[in-house]
């Protein structure tokens, strides 16, 4: 149960802080709204989409000394950043400056400001400084957050038209390879010289005529190990519990549940595939009665939807399925969590490209969902006491979302379209493993992918897709990845729905970057008219010296883990724990490195003698075997896990101490055994006895040379 602390009376609370919310309501400054009658003959830089990429890439530009045009679609400015997502995703706060940094500043500033602080415990904000005139907010309420962008463009005097949407099908006007004007829906025409797709959906560029992907690569595609289908690794966010999937239980011929989209993945993990990982709303709520909406009941309500939900519970699985975080002024930003959730799995797959009516659908359709979700959390019989009681304390902030009855404005587009330009981030960039030498900014976030699908196997339900691995340190992010190839566009610049691999997307796709982003996107656009070149053209030297003066962070110099091992550059066989057969209960984790590959997996000191691992290999031929393990030891390890050999010789135990180092080179040494040619089980390990957590990294067979 979520808790904050509050000292005095409760009723002056309630009205100190509706009183400071509506004051800066009425008090706010606004951006300065133009009507479309009002818009110039031409502009110098047009941005397209005023999420946070967009409305930072319109600062810098008018910093720039142009002429700008900052569009959006819709009648709210901040995207995500202003539409629930006020637990801000980071990766490391150092990686983030210019007017980014700016932003969540002024954020620190307005919560140093406000005297509701008193009612609060230091400890209950994430990552905030609460000292200094530096001081960051990098946890906020929503309508904060849209009010000081709102101020930001006001302050700059930056032209602001709003509710104006790209004619999706002749919205964009092209002459030798360079965007002429753009179309709107009401037939407004808009000319510039330089054009910024600041969206989600990645419109513009769309219309554009520009390479662009929807879905996940192979693994081939660019040399991955994380892209495309991914059972293996699907490992949170996943069912701990068998739930039968049919509409009958145990019936196959009744039908799969709704949200359960077919049986089997549909692939072998790695292949490429047309699925978009899930959507979901970032509500704020809250546990103050009098700033509080009522769950709402849709009217197209259906039970059915939910069965899958209640069987969970009914299996065992008894944890509230929501990941609250903590805001000011007794407010949360949520999250999915668990195996279902907020996130509606499956149902956003035409999303990115269709129409409007359509994407209006399926945003009603997940508004839809997540609304009968919340009411049957809160309400329904099946759920347990304890998780109907928290969905019954915390409820919708009758403050926020004032004009969309307490319900972000904004769904969270994961990811859409994404441009394919002539570099294009992947997770080798992520890993370190390839270093971009033009940076306009730095990705530091986990590689984080939500799942994609919700499938029926051997009568239970899985989920697949969810991917969380995390990166050495933050990596530079290619000027590159943000521009078009030249031959198809020389004057559009692409900083949301920029280059990059699904499993790379993951990592870079946060709030922060895109603002990054979209700064460095204005800075290029602006330095590409001065020159009269095309974007493709520009000297990055110059544009580099540009970015630091403006105190964005190009290059990491801070303190960097010990990157991965890599298995590719190790002698003998290597089996990853990806590889290999685990019971539930293992948690994956790339929180201390070096380590094989992409992470490694910890039973979490839990769940003692029901955790077990498998490894199995193909033995090319027969012969004698150095059989040796990898893990990271850290004190908390077990002294006496047991690893289990299987060879020719039989099974044999070996115990071995994870505090201490491995016995030889970085892999510790279980003996020289013999095993015959072709594939079989070689390895167990599991936590039966143990007195501390139990690693599983990677297996290694070194075959023993004849004398």
């Amino acid at each position: 149960m979520l808790s904050i602390h509050t000292k005095g009376n409760r009723s002056l609370l309630v009205m100190f802080l509706l009183i400071v919310s509506l004051g800066v309501c009425s008090g706010s400054i606004k951006a300065n709204e133009i009507k479309p009658d009002q818009v110039e003959s031409s502009y110098d830089i047009v941005v397209y989409g005023g999420a946070s990429g967009g409305i930072a890439a319109a600062l810098q530009a008018k910093r720039m000394g142009k002429t700008v045009l900052l569009i959006e679609p819709g009648t709210h400015l901040g995207g995500l950043s202003s539409g629930g997502l006020g637990a801000t995703d980071i990766g490391n706060k150092a990686a983030i400056g210019g007017i980014a940094r700016e932003f969540y500043r002024l954020l620190g500033t307005h919560y140093s400001q406000d005297k509701a602080w008193t009612f609060q415990k230091p400890g209950d904000y994430k990552n905030r400084r609460s000292k200094g005139a530096e001081a960051e907010m990098w946890t906020f309420e929503p309508h904060v957050a849209e009010q000081t962008f709102e101020k930001m463009l006001a302050d700059h005097s930056v032209p602001v038209l709003k509710r104006q949407r790209l004619d999706l099908k002749q919205g964009v006007h092209k002459q030798q390879d360079r965007i002429v004007s753009i179309k709107m829906e009401s037939g407004l025409i808009i000319k510039g010289s330089m054009f910024i797709d600041a969206t989600y959906e990645g419109d513009l560029m769309a219309l554009s005529g520009v390479s662009y992907h929807v879905g996940r690569e192979s693994n081939a595609t660019y040399g991955e190990t994380l892209n495309g289908i991914q059972t293996r690794n699907a490992v949170h966010h996943q069912f701990v519990k068998p739930v039968d999937p049919y509409v009958i239980p145990g019936d196959p011929e009744s039908g799969l549940l709704p949200g359960v989209q077919h049986e089997g993945p549909g692939g072998e993990d790695g292949d490429g595939d047309h699925r978009v990982q899930a959507y979901c709303f970032r509500m704020c709520t809250t546990d103050v009665p009098e700033n509080q909406r009522e769950w709402i009941k849709p009217p197209q309500y259906d039970p059915q939807q939910y069965e899958l939900l209640l069987r969970n519970f009914e299996a065992g699985d008894h944890r509230a399925p929501w990941n609250p975080v903590l805001m000011p002024n007794r407010k949360t930003d949520t999250n999915n969590n668990f195996a279902i959730s907020t996130d509606n799995i499956g149902m956003n797959y035409e999303y990115p490209n269709a129409d409007y009516q359509k994407r209006d659908q399926i945003i009603q359709q997940h508004l839809a969902y997540q609304q009968g979700l919340m009411w049957t959390l809160a309400n329904h019989p099946r759920v347990p006491a304890a998780v109907r009681k928290q969905f019954q304390t915390w409820k919708p902030a009758k403050d926020e979302f004032q004009d969309t009855n307490g319900w972000p404005f904004q769904l969270y587009i994961r990811e859409a379209r994404r441009l394919v330009s002539e570099y294009v981030m992947t997770e080798k960039n992520c890993m370190a493993e390839l270093v971009a030498e033009d940076s306009v900014g730095m990705g530091a976030y986990t590689m984080d992918s939500h799942n994609q699908q919700r499938y029926a196997i051997n009568g239970r339900t899985l989920n697949e897709g969810d991917v969380q691995v995390g990166v050495p340190y933050p990596y530079p992010i290619s000027y590159r990845s943000i521009r078009p190839k030249k031959n198809e566009c020389q004057n559009l610049l692409v900083p949301v729905a920029m280059a990059a691999s699904h499993i790379a997307y993951g990592s870079i796709r946060m709030e922060p970057v895109f603002m990054v982003l979209g700064q460095s996107a204005a800075t290029a656009a602006a330095q590409a008219i001065d020159a009269n070149q095309a974007v493709q053209d520009i000297d990055y030297p110059q544009l580099r010296n540009r970015l630091l003066r403006d105190k964005q962070v190009l290059i990491w110099e801070g303190p960097r883990k010990v990157p991965p091992i890599r298995s590719a550059a190790l002698p003998g066989i290597i089996v990853d724990d990806r590889d290999a057969k685990t019971t539930l209960g293992w948690k994956r984790s790339s929180s201390n490195t070096p380590y094989v590959d992409y992470g490694y997996q910890h039973d979490g000191d839990d769940n003692k003698g029901k955790q077990q691992v498998t490894f199995s290999a193909e033995i090319p031929e027969a012969g004698l075997y150095e059989v040796r393990v990898y893990y990271a030891a850290g004190s908390n390890r077990a002294t006496n896990t047991p690893y289990t050999v299987i060879s020719s010789r039989g099974a044999q135990t070996i115990k071995v101490n994870q505090r201490k180092k491995p016995n030889q080179d970085q892999f510790h040494l279980l003996g020289r055994f013999p095993f015959e040619k072709g594939k079989h089980k070689i390895l167990m390990i599991s936590n039966e006895g143990t007195d501390g957590h139990v690693i599983v990294d990677a297996l290694q067979l070194v075959p023993v040379k004849k004398n």
